[in-house]
């Protein structure tokens, strides 16, 4: 008997949502190390104004931030406010793909590539960069959850698909205007993630964020915002085109296909 059927569903969601809060402290580790290339594992965690080392009851992803109010126990200076709504975030992302998927492979995968894309989101807004210390280890991850998922062969050519179609944009932007339109951090990331979910849902994601973008930055212009060379971070838009499709691609590829016959 599945030991699941004699849990409450109630006991389910909270472990879950105990399980995405965990991933989502971690997630705040890489996006605050990781660009820094400072270890994600040692020293343990302290407050970046007294650099006083934080007690392990006072780490609580979001529990803390509240009993503490936002304050360092230490020196009493506000912690941004980011750190729990990341937790937070992260946490509904992995119940729903809980609620979507149950206990399944499509769930483990996710508890990997949810909070990398939540990281990746981070990392390129403040930064302007994907670090390779996640996209590489990322190509090989999509290769061997894609094999399962789509196949080896579809996994591969997923990779090709996404990385081949970034890789010969980017020559061509380059050879036109004479600057770098796309970096190499979105390229690998869509390597990965064409090799996790295949070529179909790989040029899905890249209408998608293409689209998501295009949004963004029109709005940007109209509020003034930005301007015609501003530079928009796309790993967001990628990582939120690659929720869509992970959740409901399969739908809306069938949905476009119905509507071409």
């Amino acid at each position: 008997m599945d030991i699941l059927t004699t849990v409450p569903f109630s006991f389910q969601i909270v472990a879950v949502l105990f399980l995405g809060l965990a991933l989502g402290s971690f997630a705040n580790v890489c996006i605050h190390r990781l660009p820094k290339n400072e270890s994600i594992v040692s020293p343990r965690s302290r407050c970046p104004s007294c650099d006083a080392q934080v007690a392990a009851w006072d780490n609580i992803p979001v529990f803390s931030y509240l009993l503490l109010k936002g304050k360092c126990r230490q020196c009493n200076a506000s912690v941004s406010i980011l750190y729990p709504m990341i937790e937070t975030l992260t946490a509904l992302l992995i119940l729903a793909a809980y609620i979507k998927f149950g206990i399944s492979m499509n769930f483990f995968i996710f508890c990997f590539i949810g909070p990398s894309l939540i990281a990746i989101t981070i990392i390129d807004i403040k930064h302007k960069i994907i670090p390779d210390i996640i996209t590489l280890p990322g190509i090989m991850f999509g290769l061997m959850a894609g094999s399962y998922l789509i196949g080896l062969k579809d996994s591969f050519i997923g990779l090709l698909v996404g990385g081949g179609t970034f890789l010969i944009t980017s020559e061509i932007y380059y050879r036109i205007r004479g600057n770098v339109g796309m970096g190499g951090g979105d390229i690998k990331l869509i390597a990965a993630i064409g090799a996790l979910l295949g070529w179909q849902k790989v040029i899905l994601i890249i209408f998608l964020s293409a689209f998501i973008g295009s949004l963004v930055g029109l709005a940007g212009l109209i509020g003034k915002r930005l301007n015609s060379l501003s530079q928009i971070p796309f790993g967001p838009f990628l990582a939120g085109g690659t929720l869509i499709a992970y959740f409901s691609g399969e739908r809306i590829i069938n949905l476009y296909i119905i509507m071409l016959t």
